[in-house]
């Protein structure tokens, strides 16, 4: 199967064995690609605090840890790593709204239709496409986040993945998702001397065309930003127009 390997080296990402191995040598906490004083704005925007939120792939990240120091009431995070768990488990046993599960994102039978607010996945889904058997994988998880959202509900995919990439497996009809485009550069980014651009335009939708697509000619400021694609689950009973829908090729794969 073809693997998404615009940032994929000789791991496979979507493997428990790697990930527990990982945890084992490492200590500490590590958040990928954003931090939740970056992501802030966009969490604040679209996932009200009493919501029940899912943070798939949690890792020995501390954002839902920043979450909860901003509010946020419930927290379920999982993990494909049982190293990774028990030890987030042991860490916040004291903060009632943090829940910890060992989980594949494949198979989250464990919990009913349409249980959760809002879904977070920060590199998740990276991670299965950097993994055997990608494209699968990438749709057993799309779709159990689909089921687990309730109607009107978020899922926030923050990735390094294009729209060229992203959208082909966010754009399928049977998950109903209205899908909205932020770009930000990635930490520490500067920009040049002399821009005239403003912070502000980062916390503004980009403009797609209608397959969701970056417009042609669009400029990325950083060529290393980071994409956070909104997704909003729409009611059974809502048309969505203008749909695109894709073949999964080798090329957007």
């Amino acid at each position: 199967m073809y693997r998404d390997v615009s940032s994929c080296n000789t791991y496979n990402y979507g493997d428990a064995l790697y990930w527990d191995a990982r945890y084992v040598q490492e200590g500490g906490s590590f958040d990928w690609y954003q931090r939740y004083s970056a992501l802030r704005p966009f969490v604040r925007k679209y996932i009200p605090p009493s919501s029940r939120v899912l943070m798939v792939g949690c890792g020995n990240a501390v954002m839902s840890e920043d979450m909860v120091k901003d509010g946020y009431e419930d927290i379920m995070n999982i993990d494909i790593s049982s190293v990774a768990i028990d030890m987030m488990r042991r860490k916040y046993e004291y903060i009632p709204q943090l829940k910890y599960m060992q989980m594949d994102v494949r198979d989250m039978s464990f919990f009913p239709d349409e249980s959760f607010n809002s879904v977070i996945d920060k590199g998740t889904l990276d991670s299965l496409m950097c993994g055997t058997d990608a494209p699968i994988s990438a749709a057993q998880m799309l779709a159990e986040v689909s089921r687990l959202l309730k109607p009107g509900g978020i899922y926030m995919l923050i990735t390094y993945g294009d729209p060229t990439v992203r959208m082909p497996h966010l754009s399928r009809p049977t998950y109903n998702w209205k899908v909205v485009l932020y770009i930000i550069p990635r930490p520490g980014f500067q920009r040049p001397t002399g821009s005239s651009s403003s912070t502000k335009s980062f916390l503004e939708p980009v403009p797609t065309n209608e397959k969701g697509l970056l417009p042609a000619g669009f400029v990325l400021e950083d060529p290393d930003s980071h994409y956070i694609y909104v997704c909003k689950k729409m009611d059974e009973t809502t048309e969505l127009s203008n749909t695109p829908t894709y073949l999964l090729k080798a090329d957007v794969l």
